[in-house]
């Protein structure tokens, strides 16, 4: 009996040193990510001092305050160069300007140097000849990380450029930095272990939104001018709402393909290791797409950016993507639309302020000689249940806990991670005991702890045709009204840091785009008001239950806060959308 607990004496210690060796382990690569993070900075700033030292007399806030469509033409016409342009952009964002007050950059890419020597040896200047460009974490590029904000990312650098990367760089566009993620993408918070919270620039007690939230705070606090996010429930969409952008999610395959992470379609760490990572099944083979899009100050922004993107070199480099030019003349339309528009999904209600948003821009646009249509989007809370979440824990959120192992969780995925670690059985009777409040939970389902999975290949593939099934009925139904476009709201305003993780199944505003893949863009129209704030206090939401409450929390103390709208258009019509959104902008700007 001696030796058998000596026996365990010694089991228990060796499983609590080991334990810790772990956690020391992820410790040391946290802090070398961060100190290689911080050296990044410094050498750029030391470039920056040697530019100031051979260029004093740059005028900054002029070229920081120039539009893209604008700075793209002095660029062109050699009133400025590439290299005052970036070194103007890096200095904004090495000065601790930005970075300071947001924690935004994840890091700066050094070789952003060697491309503005690249393109002074092109023949031709291409669209985005000389402008700095941010890039979420995830988007492959050469020499670097793409960590999904996950440990065991940190040890892999990728390759080779990914093909937007390629194509933004013979495009004459530097690459010049990347910006700060979630823990693994799933989440519209922006908050990880490794690099820390970022901050909305507008308010440092609001989030930026997520999961390019980087990227939103990076352009909203004019450290960029055009960066590259992605969206797979609002991903590009919640941050532009979030931080007064402009952002654009299109159809997922019309810029399919071009991301790149250090996994093949289901590998994770290499290509060689074959180790399925979560991550890599969800952005690249899944039923709900992820769309990688622009975000911007500006509507011509996104469309110059698409125009760029969507060239014979994307085509080439990879056949996957439709060979779809931009369509220009679309684009430049002014022939009146008919806009269909709702301001409620019948989901999860918004605040007051995001369905006045959708109101005042249905009247401007009414106004404007274009045709208004009331729609109703059909059958959301199925959707929100049965398709989006399902399709995400298929599995339960296994192969998403099996991510996170070895990990440590940020406190903002906490709560579904603890949803997730509920065993099968008590899933079951969680579910058998709330049948009878079926309807409530079909009308705003909370908690993945009671979404049911798929428990074989046949319910999958049925899964898969009920997406299909229900992309069908929406089109049909849209068709029948003969709408060009759909005007509806987004959620906001920027929510108070923490909330979006209590909150998943508040974004149903923009995941229903996802799931249908239509071309989605949002456009900021208005700021909160004292009104809109004392209007809040009455908020009950739907059934002014706990998460309803926590919705009215997250966005009070929001007055001056941006407040935004959501133009969608059908599959392929990313030209009609950003038209749309440009309508909706010329009128907000002109009230």
């Amino acid at each position: 009996a001696s030796a058998a607990l000596t026996l365990l004496g010694s089991s228990v210690a060796a499983l609590v040193v080991w334990k810790w060796l772990g956690k020391r382990m992820i410790q040391k690569k946290m802090e070398e990510a961060q100190r290689t993070r911080d050296e990044g900075m410094k050498k750029m700033a030391k470039a920056v001092q040697q530019f100031r030292e051979q260029v004093p007399s740059v005028q900054t806030d002029a070229i920081l305050s120039l539009p893209l469509l604008e700075l793209t033409g002095r660029l062109q016409e050699g009133s400025l160069s590439p290299r005052t342009v970036l070194y103007t952009y890096v200095e904004k964002v090495s000065a601790l300007e930005v970075t300071q007050q947001t924690n935004c950059l994840r890091h700066f890419i050094p070789e952003c140097e060697e491309q503005l020597q690249e393109i002074q040896r092109h023949k031709e200047k291409g669209l985005l000849y000389g402008i700095p460009v941010s890039i979420k974490d995830h988007i492959g590029h050469k020499g670097h990380l793409a960590t999904c904000g996950l440990v065991q990312c940190l040890g892999t650098l990728m390759e080779e450029d990914s093909v937007l990367v390629k194509v933004l760089k013979r495009q004459g566009a530097i690459p010049f930095a990347m910006t700060n993620v979630p823990q693994s993408l799933f989440s519209y918070d922006c908050s990880n272990p490794i690099f820390g919270q970022t901050l909305n620039p507008l308010n440092p007690q609001k989030s930026p939104g997520g999961s390019s939230g980087g990227e939103g705070a990076l352009i909203a606090g004019g450290g960029s001018i055009l960066g590259i996010g992605s969206d797979m429930g609002g991903s590009i969409r919640l941050p532009s709402s979030f931080c007064g952008l402009c952002g654009l999610k299109p159809t997922a395959e019309r810029l399919r393909w071009v991301l790149a992470l250090p996994f093949q379609p289901c590998s994770w760490s290499s290509p060689a290791a074959g180790e399925k990572h979560w991550c890599g099944c969800l952005l690249l083979s899944h039923p709900v797409p992820c769309a990688l899009g622009p975000m911007a100050r500006d509507v011509d922004s996104l469309a110059l950016c698409m125009k760029a993107l969507l060239c014979q070199e994307m085509f080439q480099l990879d056949p996957a993507v439709p060979p779809i030019p931009f369509n220009e003349e679309v684009y430049s339309s002014s022939a009146p639309l008919r806009v269909g528009y709702y301001d409620t999904d019948g989901y999860f209600p918004l605040p007051p302020c995001m369905r006045r948003a959708v109101k005042e821009t249905r009247r401007a646009l009414q106004a404007a000689g274009h045709q208004l249509v009331p729609f109703s989007p059909p059958r959301v809370p199925y959707v929100m249940t049965e398709l989006f979440l399902k399709t995400f824990f298929a599995d339960g959120g296994r192969a998403w806990l099996d991510v996170l192992t070895g990990n440590i969780v940020d406190p903002v995925l906490k709560p579904l991670v603890n949803s997730c670690k509920f065993p099968r059985l008590v899933k079951k009777l969680l579910a058998l005991l709330l049948k009878p409040l079926q309807f409530l939970l079909l009308l705003k389902l909370k908690d993945v702890a009671t979404i049911s999975t798929c428990r074989s290949v046949k319910e999958m593939w049925n899964h898969h045709h009920q997406i299909q099934v229900y992309r069908s009925q929406f089109i049909t139904q849209w068709k029948e009204l003969q709408l060009d476009v759909v005007l509806c709201p987004v959620l906001g305003p920027a929510f108070t840091k923490g909330y979006p993780g209590k909150l998943l199944t508040a974004i149903s505003s923009t995941m229903l785009y996802n799931v249908l893949n239509f071309p989605a863009g949002v456009v900021p129209v208005s700021t909160v008001t004292e009104a809109d704030e004392e209007e809040l206090k009455l908020y009950k939401g739907c059934c002014d239950d706990p998460w309803d409450r926590a919705l009215k929390q997250a966005v009070s103390g929001a007055v001056g806060m941006p407040v935004a709208v959501q133009c969608v258009a059908l599959p392929w019509q990313e030209e009609l959308c950003l038209r749309f959104m440009k309508e909706v902008e010329t009128l907000s700007r002109d009230k």
